[in-house]
């Protein structure tokens, strides 16, 4: 049976009936309790809601509350974070949304990755040496066409129980009236301030009229976000692609030789898709199709992860099952680098790259005492197989529905830019194409590599939100930011509770490994030296890194919901309604 964490909550008869296997002799034998675990999950029985921030946590669940059901608590969680989180949350990203209904058991992904403007060229964005420039990165060139406010809008028209301004609302109070910044928020700032001076409306927004840092404890009050807020509360989401906003927003770009136009804006849209489905072990994994390549990478993970016992390698973080799990990823990354691309503009072998056969295929190439050379490895052929892609929250509510979305800016505070007037972070998502490869590739009369730029195409993602089926219900809802280190963040969650049988909490907190189709295999700090020294002995370069995402997830298990906040980012918080 799967061990739950045995919180002591008043009235709370499901949570002993939960762990009540013990035999009850020898229950009364025993005069301490004892608890199986150190990490324990929040615990609740009408739903529950994760992120990376306590004030847009409280916003979900006071949404839950009011009657909303998990698309409604989700969009107003993703707003707040817009106010509350803004290195990460946004109006001027993108992101995914993998939704599930529980009266029509209907999974659904809204896909509001970001586009290229049409003005975009591959030129604009490398040097002479061919390879990307920093304009791709940082400042007015940077940002793609952001898809955000369409999506959450698009979500909310389709799922959404309460009015659109109910869940607008709280974002526009924080806004207006202010938060009060924690130590890290505050420390954020500090560290963001050369990047903050790519625009006058990012001095004004974040800092002092004479420069100087906010400290801990004191109120951040953003009234151009605020009033931005409103006008997509009073207007929906054409505020922001036709009306007073897109003015805002295109006139500013104009003025400091921006690509992105009025034209830009109106024309973009978000895309409701259908959700990759495989299965790990008896569970249904749904997860992001493309632009997002993390939710293939993911399955084809799972799938050659299957083809080993890991349990007989020993426990969650033995050297072992880590050896055979860095050997997959090297493997997934190496296909997913050649192959990936949106699937609006270039063929992807999908059916291929998910098929249980390609997976054992590529699961053969795994020696189970050493590790090879990511450059014998490479990338494996998925066309044979062929038959006729931040921050993250996850919400569920006593409905069955269940919401898993990344969003993200791209780096931390995106390109450094806002929007004079509107008060809103923009991203820096250009950078997500693949420009050097494809100026080397036309160098060589090659085709374009899947993931090159062109005008209205999304660009690869690694954003994977994903949910684990049990029984045909919503059972892990999880999902990461941490960029080319989500896809390890969220297959190690999934392997460490259906592997190991640990608890939410247990499997989110556990250390983490990150590998890519390079050699180096990257740990988190301070991780076992002893584990390090036996994946060195099997052939691992180790080298310590920083921490790896903020696996903000829930479990629904037993008629309870429990909810782990991933405590690499301060401030994390689960909470019950």
């Amino acid at each position: 049976m799967r061990r739950l964490a045995p919180l002591l909550l008043a009235g709370l008869a499901a949570l002993s009936l939960a762990l009540a296997p013990v035999a009850n002799a020898q229950t009364q034998r025993k005069q301490l309790l004892e608890y199986p675990s150190i990490h324990h999950p929040v615990v609740g029985t009408r739903g529950m809601v994760a992120s990376q921030n306590e004030i847009a946590t409280q916003v979900g669940a006071d949404i839950l509350r009011k009657g909303g059901n998990a698309v409604d608590a989700a969009v107003a969680v993703a707003f707040a974070l817009a106010v509350t989180l803004p290195r990460a949350g946004n109006i001027g990203g993108d992101g995914f949304m993998l939704i599930h209904i529980g009266e029509t058991k209907k999974t659904t992904v809204i896909d509001f990755r970001s586009v290229a403007p049409r003005a975009a060229t591959q030129a604009m964005f490398v040097n002479r040496d061919g390879e990307e420039s920093s304009r791709a990165s940082r400042g007015y060139r940077a940002p793609a066409v952001p898809g955000t406010v369409a999506g959450l809008a698009l979500a909310h028209r389709q799922y959404g129980k309460l009015p659109w301004k109910a869940v607008v609302a709280p974002a526009i109070a924080l806004a207006r009236d202010g938060v009060v910044l924690s130590p890290d928020e505050a420390f954020v700032f500090s560290w963001a301030q050369e990047r903050m001076t790519e625009s006058e409306a990012g001095r004004a927004a974040f800092y002092k009229a004479d420069g100087g840092l906010y400290k801990a404890g004191e109120i951040l009050r953003q009234p151009d976000l605020a009033w931005s807020l409103q006008q997509i509360s009073d207007h929906g989401a054409d505020a922001f692609y036709k009306g007073e906003i897109a003015k805002r927003f295109a006139a500013d770009m104009k003025a400091h030789g921006g690509l992105i136009t009025l034209e830009d804006l109106a024309a973009y849209r978000a895309v409701v898709r259908e959700p990759l489905m495989g299965t790990y072990r008896g569970y249904t994994v749904a997860t992001t199709p493309p632009a997002s390549a993390g939710g293939a990478t993911l399955l084809l993970m799972l799938n050659m992860l299957e083809t080993f016992d890991l349990k007989a390698l020993g426990g969650a973080g033995a050297s072992g099952v880590l050896h055979i799990m860095a050997e997959v990823m090297k493997l997934g990354y190496a296909d997913r680098y050649k192959h990936m691309g949106d699937t609006d503009f270039v063929k992807v072998p999908l059916k291929g790259y998910t098929s249980k056969a390609y997976a054992a295929e590529r699961a053969k190439l795994i020696a189970p005492d050493r590790a090879l050379p990511a450059a014998q490895l490479g990338a494996g052929d998925p066309w044979k197989f062929e038959s006729p892609s931040t921050t993250h929250f996850s919400v569920a509510d006593a409905d069955g529905n269940a919401v898993s979305t990344t969003y993200t800016l791209g780096a931390d505070f995106g390109s450094g830019v806002v929007v004079a007037g509107g008060g809103f972070v923009l991203n820096n998502q250009m950078n997500n194409y693949s420009h050097g490869q494809a100026v080397k590739a036309a160098a060589r009369g090659e085709p374009a590599p899947p993931n090159a730029m062109a005008p209205g195409k999304r660009m690869l993602s690694t954003m994977m939100p994903t949910i684990i089926f049990k029984d045909g219900k919503p059972w892990l809802i999880t999902g990461t930011p941490g960029g080319s280190t989500i896809i390890d963040t969220v297959l190690q969650v999934i392997v460490n509770v259906i592997d190991f049988d640990l608890n939410v909490a247990e499997a989110v907190h556990q250390p983490r490994i990150f590998q890519n189709a390079s050699d180096t295999l990257e740990v988190e700090p301070n991780f076992n030296p002893d584990t390090v020294a036996a994946l060195r002995a099997k052939g691992h370069p180790v080298k310590t890194a920083e921490t790896m995402g903020s696996a903000q997830s829930i479990m629904i298990d037993k008629g309870l919901y429990l909810g782990a906040a991933d405590p690499r980012r301060p401030g994390a918080l689960a909470v019950a309604p």
